[in-house]
């Protein structure tokens, strides 16, 4: 397969960016509304190497926001339903998938076994809801000096214009965002580029986050935008 399906995308950025995007590693944490559209937006940009991670199946549930989700996918592990939609986008992708949960005790596992497939993280988005996992990964960037964004909550929210780009110091209502600061402020992490939403949390009657088609969507093509902007510049 060629390159004559970026021409348009050379067009915009240039050679020069485009070859930094194919040469870049990314991570990608977590598979859900949020990471499913992180990952085609990368892959669509032109980034060839890509690390997929999530422990999860593929469930009914995640019909109405998630990428890869559909009636003929349901039951099947998302790394591996994540991975040949990246290969049909562009074969020559170089895909590490891991189905695991990150916690404590394997974050430094999980980093090793990536750095000795990639030699190199440029960036890791975060893109999961356990707020200990996370941490766990923030933590990790932190210390090793790779760029993150981390993704706030999405869910019970409707209007996707309210998203936003920025700081955790610089954030408010988004209640993710506000355990996610005194963490970070209980570590001595001064800093984290994250997206949330400025949008108030809708009420519902169930106890699991309420979700839409559009809102998480957006969300992830959003932190695709940010982390190629960020390595072209």
């Amino acid at each position: 397969m060629d390159n004559n399906w970026l021409n348009r995308t050379e067009a915009l950025i240039g050679k020069e960016s485009l070859e930094k995007l194919q040469n870049s590693n990314i991570v990608v944490f977590g598979l859900g509304g949020v990471g499913s559209y992180v990952v085609e937006g990368l892959v669509r940009a032109g980034i060839q190497n890509i690390c997929i991670i999530d422990k999860d199946i593929v469930d009914i549930t995640n019909i109405n926001r998630q990428l890869i989700a559909d009636t003929k996918t349901i039951g099947k592990n998302k790394v591996d339903v994540q991975e040949e939609r990246i290969l049909k986008i562009n074969p020559i992708v170089k895909v590490i998938k891991l189905k695991e949960f990150v916690n404590k005790d394997n974050i430094e596992e999980l980093m090793n076994t990536i750095l000795s497939e990639s030699t190199h993280i440029d960036y890791v988005v975060d893109a999961i809801d356990t707020v200990s996992a996370k941490l766990e990964i923030i933590k990790y960037c932190n210390k090793n000096n790779i760029k993150i964004i981390s993704c706030m909550g999405t869910g019970n929210k409707l209007d996707a214009n309210k998203f936003e780009i920025t700081d955790i110091f610089k954030t408010s209502v988004c209640p993710l965002a506000k355990v996610i600061r005194k963490e970070l402020k209980k570590l001595n992490i001064s800093n984290l580029t994250v997206l949330y939403s400025k949008e108030e949390p809708i009420k519902t009657n169930i106890n699991t986050p309420a979700s839409i088609s559009f809102v998480p969507s957006v969300a992830g093509l959003l932190i695709a935008g940010k982390v190629v902007q960020d390595l072209i510049q």
